[in-house]
């Protein structure tokens, strides 16, 4: 037997064999297997259930992309010096509709990050129900510290590769960690320049007086509040009156904490690489902007101009006693020692503002201590789901208004939701089980499209 003869095993001994194939044609790429494991270790009685996925190679075609591209991105410093970074765009899955991912500006992206986040965004897309792909891109290059005109020479370069990959129809990046508005901006002028054609649907994550949509820059954040709310909602209770800590103090970050005040939680702290900032008082919102977003400053700036705050440089923002929390930073970022500290706290809920913020292990921690947990397939699709909102005005060449674009993020994030939870209930009978619930409800949407469409 090859490593792909499994037509006739048990469904658990075929995710064995195909895990085997994922490690070996893709050896070293820690996360990204890591990522398919937790996939598949769901899928057992999906494919109990519907053994022609098997038998049309279902789980074999979703871990190999349909196009991986890697290039280099050669620009020039304000110094006059050359540098040489390396950029990459793994197409993933296109059953549902066009490539849709965003792009990753950072020293740790290599190939296995990308096909990581590409992967997780098949089933993340797919619960959005907007008819979108998958794809995730990016570079190693690092935008602290650099100037604007090295930022947008180095994101002409690097669009000036890309670019015959891309389209409306075809491959629509967005925005991810290091790449906002002014990249995207950098990126998308490019694109018009080389094509010669104002192709809005191309790039989202847009300025808005540039065919972007609202509420865009907010939806990651504001989404993976809505699930927690939904989480929540479940067990009777709400976030009014609840102690929150957030990860991170990024775009995701800073709105999931606008959000969470709104719904009236006080986040008490959020972190970046440095440390992290206690304030009893609640995070002040408009602060945090101002220092993040604006003069691009640490944390410690927060702390200096606010008598509340306190900065932290030692243990972790998950040491803090919360009800909820909002890992919204990187992958894996929070370990077993902290869900132990979660748990022994009094956490409730856990909404992963991030992808795949929290280890296997602390997953387990939590699902083993009863606490509600939202995985970022689901609780963050809403940054996702926003960009085929803006896809849609795009291509009707119209602009809804901040209440509109809101208040149907707001309800998409409600679906995905109520979808996770009823797919989790009807193949494990554990409707709180929100890790399978989204893996095998995004898996069955590719999947059938994928039996659709024939062997591609």
């Amino acid at each position: 037997m090859t490593l792909l003869d499994t037509d006739t095993l048990p469904s658990t001994d075929h995710v064995s064999v195909v895990l085997r194939s994922v490690r070996h044609r893709s050896p070293g790429e820690s996360v990204f297997h890591q990522a398919v494991e937790e996939v598949l270790a769901a899928l057992g009685p999906v494919l109990d259930r519907h053994p022609d996925y098997v038998e049309a190679r279902i789980l074999e075609r979703l871990c190999e992309p349909e196009r991986q591209v890697m290039f280099r991105v050669p620009w020039v410093d304000d110094t006059g010096q050359v540098q040489v970074n390396r950029g990459y765009r793994v197409e993933f899955n296109s059953a549902l509709g066009p490539f849709k991912g965003g792009l990753r500006f950072h020293p740790t992206v290599d190939l296995g990050v990308i096909r990581f986040l590409g992967f997780e965004q098949i089933f993340k897309n797919a619960l959005t129900g907007q008819g979108i792909g998958a794809g995730k891109g990016g570079s190693d290059f690092d935008p602290a510290g650099r100037s604007d005109a090295e930022i947008m020479r180095f994101c002409q370069s690097f669009v000036t590769e890309l670019y015959r990959h891309l389209g409306e129809h075809t491959d629509v990046p967005a925005g991810d960690i290091g790449v906002g508005v002014r990249e995207l901006g950098y990126m998308f002028g490019q694109y018009k320049r080389i094509v010669n054609r104002f192709e809005a649907g191309v790039l989202t994550g847009k300025g808005v007086g540039w065919a972007g949509s609202h509420a865009r820059t907010e939806a990651t954040g504001y989404g993976a509040v809505y699930f927690l709310r939904e989480m929540l909602a479940t067990r009777g209770g709400t976030l009014e009156g609840r102690r929150a800590v957030v990860s991170g103090s990024g775009n995701v970050a800073i709105y999931a904490i606008e959000k969470a005040h709104a719904l009236g939680a006080t986040v008490i702290a959020c972190s970046d690489s440095g440390g992290f900032v206690v304030d009893d008082a609640g995070i002040d919102v408009d602060l945090l902007k101002d220092v993040k977003e604006v003069r691009r400053a640490r944390l410690s700036a927060y702390a200096a101009e606010r008598r509340s705050a306190t900065y932290v440089t030692t243990g972790s923002v998950f040491d803090l006693p919360c009800d909820v929390a909002l890992p919204c930073a990187t992958q894996n970022e929070l370990g077993e020692q902290h869900a132990t500290a979660l748990i022994r706290n009094g956490v409730q809920a856990v909404s992963e503002g991030a992808n795949m913020p929290c280890t296997p292990g602390a997953v387990a921690l939590f699902r083993d201590a009863g606490v509600l947990f939202g995985p970022g397939k689901a609780a963050n699709a809403g940054g996702v789901a926003t960009s085929a909102l803006e896809m849609q005005q795009n291509a009707a060449r119209t602009s809804w208004t901040w209440a509109e674009t809101e208040s149907r993020l707001e309800n998409i994030m409600r679906d995905i939701h109520d979808h996770t939870r009823a797919t989790a209930a009807t193949y494990t009978d554990d409707a709180d089980n929100y890790v399978a619930g989204a893996a095998i409800g995004g898996f069955i949407r590719v999947a059938d499209a994928m039996l659709a469409q024939g062997v591609v």
